[in-house]
């Protein structure tokens, strides 16, 4: 009877065992972006993608562990001749990612070597296309160019290329010497060129500033004159206006019996000065005996005025 227990538990055992491999071999769960290919009896059978996934034991087999990401492979260097006959060494960074895990496991071997290799060449093509100094300065052009060369030959690989990268281009050393001593002529150049614009402009603003002054101090001298002009004007008036005021006061004297008086004292000396002069001049004048009269001394000053004036 112990025997026969030990049997059905040794039974019971191995079932249970058989029945945990069994499980474990149909039950598969795939990662998140990578696919598994099925084979059974050695032929495609299905594609298992992320999740949850059964398959037969014993008859069905992953084949293929496909990754769904984006990757970057390196590209090695290599050597190429642009349109103008310049060597160039060239390198890159591919980045791609399979879209079809069915085709990038039976339509190619190795389709991570396949890709890289079909970069190089079609990277030398397209450079044979261009001349140096467009490959430094249409690189853009030139990723895309590669790019949509390779994804025309990657079709049947089911790899997608994404963007592909130009790292470094090292041309000659006599070609970068040569480019060096042309980027120190074109840096001379517009030295020369931004020196030549700064002695304009600052001729210009002297001429300017110069103009400018020229213009203020005209405008200063024109506000001078008119100045002066005002001030002179309103000192004529002022003199007019005071000789006009002792005239009248003159004017209102000599109404009265003073006045005459002052008048007659006053001609009566202009014509004793009036004598002096003649005398200095050695010019004879004869005067009457009544000149010692003050009437007659004021008719002989009129009299001497008006020859004075006369001569």
């Amino acid at each position: 009877m112990e025997v026969l227990l030990d049997y059905i538990f040794t039974a019971q055992t191995l079932v249970l065992v058989f029945v945990v491999v069994l499980l474990k071999t149909s039950i598969k769960f795939v990662p998140q972006n990578r696919a598994y290919l099925i084979e059974r009896f050695g032929k495609f059978q299905s594609t298992k993608e992320a999740g949850l996934n059964f398959i037969i034991p014993f008859i069905d087999r992953i084949s293929a562990d496909r990754s769904l990401k984006e990757k970057a492979v390196d590209v090695p260097e290599q050597s190429a001749i642009t349109k103008d006959n310049i060597s160039l060494s060239v390198d890159g960074v591919l980045y791609f990612r399979v879209l079809d895990p069915y085709k990038a496991t039976y339509g190619i071997d190795d389709y991570e070597f396949a890709v890289t290799q079909l970069a190089q060449t079609t990277m030398r093509s397209e450079l044979g296309k261009m001349e140096l100094d467009k490959t430094f300065e249409e690189r853009d052009v030139l990723n895309t160019n590669i790019v949509s060369a390779i994804n025309e030959a990657a079709g049947p690989w089911g790899i997608q290329v994404l963007r592909y990268e130009i790292k470094d281009i090292v041309p000659p050393q006599s070609v970068m010497e040569a480019m060096e001593a042309q980027m120190k002529a074109e840096r001379v150049k517009r030295a020369q060129i931004l020196e030549s614009e700064g002695d304009r402009q600052a001729a210009i603003n002297r001429a300017e500033g110069e103009k400018a002054s020229v213009v203020l101090a005209a405008e200063a001298d024109k506000e001078e004159q008119v100045l002066r002009a005002e001030g002179e004007a309103k000192a004529i008036v002022a003199v007019a206006t005071a000789q006009a005021e002792a005239l009248r006061q003159v004017g209102e004297a000599a109404a009265t019996e003073e006045g005459q008086k002052a008048i007659q004292l006053d001609l009566a000396t202009k014509a004793i000065e009036a004598k002096h002069a003649i005398a200095k001049e050695s010019s004879v004048v004869l005067l009457p005996d009544s000149s010692t009269e003050a009437a007659g001394v004021v008719a002989q000053a009129m009299t001497i005025i008006n020859q004075l004036n006369k001569g």
